[in-house]
């Protein structure tokens, strides 16, 4: 099954590009072209210019960016820095600003500002690890090191990182 889907990753691509354009030259929206999104992200359009994505960040399914609430009369821009990721489901706030290298866990409701180079999750949103180290769209630098590598340099440093 997952290879006669791998058949139609052009389209979603696609796609993608035209949401992109749809929402930066149609909306005014400021999205780095670097920057990824699932077809099913939600841009607030009621103030489309308060939206901001950084470079090399990736927004997961069915997230939310809001730049308005309207009970109040608020307009805030909403600013995603670079190389973030923001997983599936999260909300995120008029008015919040999420910093460099930052990972938000699914289904977060982000209500205040992110610092740089952290792990966020939870309702509402609360900093679980700061001083992270990602690359781009938010992916763990040492993802990719196989684990009894991994434990031979943190038994050579003295470190004991625990596993993300």
């Amino acid at each position: 099954m997952a290879r006669s889907l791998n058949k139609f990753l052009w389209l979603r691509s696609l796609l993608v590009k035209a949401k992109y354009h749809y929402y930066t030259r149609f909306w005014g929206m400021n999205i780095h072209p670097t920057a990824t999104f699932s077809l099913s992200v939600r841009l607030d359009k009621t103030y489309p210019k308060g939206i901001y994505v950084g470079e090399k960040s990736y927004v997961a399914f069915d997230v939310a960016i809001l730049t308005h609430d309207r009970t109040r009369g608020l307009y805030r821009n909403t600013k995603i820095g670079k190389h973030c990721f923001i997983g599936a489901r999260s909300i995120i706030l008029p008015g919040v600003e999420i910093g460099d290298e930052c990972v938000i866990g699914s289904g977060s409701v982000v209500t205040k500002n992110i610092p740089s180079r952290c792990i966020a999750a939870g309702n509402p949103a609360t900093i679980i690890r700061e001083n992270i180290e990602v690359g781009p769209y938010g992916r763990f630098l040492f993802a990719d090191i196989p684990e009894a590598e991994r434990a031979a340099d943190q038994r050579k440093s003295g470190t004991n990182v625990r596993k993300a």
